[in-house]
């Protein structure tokens, strides 16, 4: 994800100059002529840096970075104060302002583009460090990651049922959507009108706090705790990076017990990180040559990334066919024990899509109700949490 520079200049020429030097090393800019400007831009785009002239007609750069310290939305963003003054009284009061840097014009580009750099990963260390220190010292409970091995195979309806279940069994589970723009476990549940997980991984990293995970969750009227994606195709032109993915995921394992991931299908970089962080890997595959083969392929790839004995297999039969692959064969094919076999049930699923229920709430005396049972059963945590790195009884 570029990172996001804010340009504060009334000097059409130099915003200009400045901002192309920026693209040019890959960042993203924005820019505002006005004192007044600057700031409404700070507080709805939270940049990751600012650059700050000191000299503007409304109202000088000095006063602008007060403001931008004294705002909680702002306070945090780094500044770099620019100026055609060089006295050493003008560079005292721009860091008695608040500024974090302090830079003459004119300045050669290579010299812009070290000290952005260098701004932006102090920023980031800092950042997170702060949220290293939010996570590492409370006890964390389990999490489930749940993975398709092929698009369309079911592992919303698994996720959402599974976590259901464990909220029957007097567990206090979190579903949770890492799909963004394509979420339908929004729209399983009845909740599409919220894009929590969305508005989270816009924020940058040292907002992303237990308190605003807990703020962003939506409750079924079940009770089931989500965090949820929209269906939206912009949502899925989203940029953020693994740092705020994984602190979304760690303040889940402190809030939830299990939280449970729905990661989709496929394998990117994200899911690989994400994955490292889950206690157990349900792997969803349909009983068909095709996904089979898929799926091997993708539990090997677990595998080499550290899966190991975390990965188990869930068995979703979309349709009745003595075609499917048996059982006995679906373990040898993937060299891993299969953790539950969901029968076919199209008219209980589209039941459940209809009445906004998961299928085990629906319809609990039902045969696949009773098989997610047991899958929420087989998942439920045996332990209290992980602390520390150590497990804890």
């Amino acid at each position: 994800m570029a990172e996001k520079i804010l340009i504060v200049d009334d000097d059409v020429d130099s915003l200009k100059l400045i901002g192309l030097m920026l693209q040019r090393n890959g960042y993203e800019v924005a820019a505002a002529n006005t004192g007044g400007q600057a700031l409404a831009k700070a507080e709805s785009e939270r940049p990751n840096l600012i650059i700050l002239d000191v000299m503007m007609p409304d109202m000088n750069g000095l006063e602008v970075c007060r403001r931008l310290r004294s705002n909680p939305l702002t306070a945090d963003i780094p500044i770099i104060m620019f100026t055609a003054k060089t006295l050493i009284d003008d560079k005292v009061k721009g860091f008695e302002a608040g500024a974090d840097d302090y830079l003459t014009k004119p300045t050669h580009p290579a010299e812009l583009a070290t000290r952005v750099r260098a701004m932006l990963a102090r920023s980031a260390a800092k950042q997170e460090a702060v949220v290293q220190q939010q996570v590492s010292t409370k006890p964390k409970n389990m999490s489930i990651g749940v993975l398709g091995s092929k698009g369309g195979v079911g592992t919303t309806t698994v996720a959402i049922n599974m976590a259901a279940g464990l909220l029957m069994a007097g567990e206090n589970p979190i579903v949770a959507d890492f799909r963004m723009g394509s979420g339908s476990l929004a729209v399983m549940l009845g909740l599409i009108r919220t894009q929590s997980m969305s508005r989270l991984l816009s924020s940058p990293l040292g907002e992303i706090t237990q308190k605003a995970v807990e703020n962003a969750l939506a409750s079924h009227a079940s009770g089931l705790r989500a965090l949820v994606s929209s269906i939206s195709s912009k949502e899925a032109q989203l940029k953020f990076s693994e740092e705020q993915a994984l602190a979304v995921v760690n303040h889940l394992r402190v809030i939830a017990k299990p939280a449970v991931f729905d990661l989709g299908s496929g394998y990117t970089s994200l899911t690989a990180r994400l994955l490292q962080e889950m206690e157990r890997i349900l792997v969803v595959v349909e009983p068909n040559s095709l996904a089979l083969n898929m799926a091997r392929e993708l539990i090997k790839q677990i595998d080499e990334d550290g899966g190991g004995s975390r990965i188990s297999v869930v068995v979703l039969s979309r349709a009745q066919s003595s075609l499917q692959t048996p059982w006995q064969e679906v373990e040898n094919v993937l060299g891993r024990e299969i953790k539950a076999i969901i029968s076919a049930a199209p008219e209980l699923a589209f039941q459940s899509i209809e009445n906004k229920n998961p299928i085990i709430l629906l319809q609990p005396n039902s045969v696949v109700a009773g098989q997610f049972a047991k899958l929420a059963e087989a998942m439920k945590p045996k332990i209290k949490s992980i602390a520390g790195g150590q497990l804890t009884t």
